[in-house]
């Protein structure tokens, strides 16, 4: 917690400032951004001040952003949902006290994982946030369900003349960064307290990322949400009960991204594990006896009651596997493998309704009419053409005409 009236101190990974300056540059003529996430650590003492640490910056979903010259608009699920990953696998790290690089979690920062607030890019040297930008801070913190008393909303801008020199020690709120261009972006961090309610400079301070835990890579399903959808169908198509859940398959972090597939009729579930970096990586297969559930029931507790029965496939001969392959071709391939494969569908009778000319004779029970057409006086048999004779009778024939040839001579 942060008292009213205390600017903190402020620490930013160099990972976040790499990520800052390769989004600004990608949209020169638009505003754009994302929202930051770090922690918030307290003071050794009480004569020390908090410090906040910015470790991440979320992109939003390009679908759902809007962009203009002086207009930005983010906040989507998909930011939300790799939100939660990330402090899904940082809580996880600090209970098992091993990152996602299996380095040893560092205690000092053992906290939760927050959001911060929003960075976001202004046109020309608008250093300072808007009106507007005040009054979209202000809601947020009023808004008791958010449960924040501060937000941090830095602002970049660009085309700034190139900094030669540093004055050391200097106390200011902003850092430039070198651009292709020859000139700089610069990065304004600004504190807003709810209780004070207005903007205040705020001095950041940027170190190396190795200095903190490692984040978790972002997951294929986040990364690529089509290409979930297209496996999802693809085992819905054939039929089956498919559930997608996060989950903890093992004790590496990051964590999985499991499936829960069952075939209608089938006294077998597979447990489909895929690696935060599926395809690359291939699924792993589980199995588990099918039992009774009641699908209103929470799906983490179902799906940890069929985990808890789980037998591992671990005697699959070697599959083809590229990153092209599908889902719903491991399952197959799994299924053969054990042998409960579902039977080919049976060929369906298919009746088709024949209309008739009550003019039309019909002599034959197929329909078929025995007029001929006038043109043709006779339809002639073909001749019979002489038989192949098989390799044994071949033989025989032979031997025959060897023998009649030598009487006759």
């Amino acid at each position: 917690m942060i008292s009213r009236g205390i600017v903190p101190n402020l620490v930013i990974s160099q990972r976040a400032v790499d990520r800052i300056v390769h989004i600004a540059q990608g949209f020169i003529q638009d505003e754009t951004g994302e929202s930051m996430l770090g922690m918030v650590l307290p003071g050794q003492d009480v004569e020390d001040m908090p410090t906040i640490y910015v470790l991440d910056t979320i992109s939003p979903d390009e679908a759902t952003t809007v962009r203009m010259t002086h207009t930005f608009q983010q906040g989507d699920d998909l930011q939300d949902e790799i939100i939660w990953w990330l402090q899904e696998n940082w809580r996880l790290s600090r209970e098992i006290g091993v990152d996602s690089n299996r380095q040893t979690f560092d205690s000092r920062y053992d906290t939760p994982l927050r959001y911060l607030g929003d960075w976001h890019k202004q046109p020309g040297y608008m250093i300072q946030p808007s009106g507007g930008d005040l009054m979209t801070a202000l809601a947020w913190l009023d808004d008791m369900e958010n449960g924040m008393e501060y937000l941090l909303v830095p602002i970049v801008t660009l085309g700034h003349p190139s900094v030669t020199m540093q004055h050391e020690g200097a106390q200011v709120n902003y850092f430039t960064y070198p651009m292709d261009d020859g000139t700089d972006l610069r990065m304004d961090w600004w504190y807003i307290h709810r209780d004070v309610r207005v903007f205040q400079p705020i001095t950041p301070v940027i170190m190396p990322e190795k200095v903190f835990p490692a984040l978790a890579e972002y997951p294929w399903h986040l990364v690529r949400p089509d290409r979930i959808e297209d496996e999802v169908a693809l085992l819905q198509r054939e039929g089956m009960f498919v559930n997608p859940l996060v989950y903890q398959a093992d004790e590496d972090i990051p964590m999985e991204l499991c499936f829960f597939v069952a075939r209608p009729g089938s006294a077998t579930v597979l447990l489909l594990v895929t690696e935060h970096d599926y395809p690359h990586t291939p699924p792993r297969a589980f199995t588990a006896p099918f039992q009774r559930f009641n699908p209103a029931d929470d799906f983490y507790d179902i799906f940890e009651q069929f985990w808890a029965e789980k037998t591992p496939v671990d005697d699959l001969p070697p599959m083809d596997w590229q990153p092209e392959s599908t889902l719903l071709a491991f399952v197959r391939f799994v299924e053969d493998h054990l042998g409960i494969a579902p039977p080919p569908p049976a060929p369906k009778s298919v009746s088709i309704a024949i209309d008739v000319d009550e003019d039309d004779p019909i002599d034959s029970v197929d329909g078929a009419s025995s007029d001929i057409d006038d043109d043709v006086d006779e339809i002639e048999a073909p001749e019979d053409e002489p038989e192949t004779p098989a390799l044994d009778e071949a033989a025989t024939t032979k031997s025959t005409d060897d023998e009649t040839e030598g009487e006759t001579t």
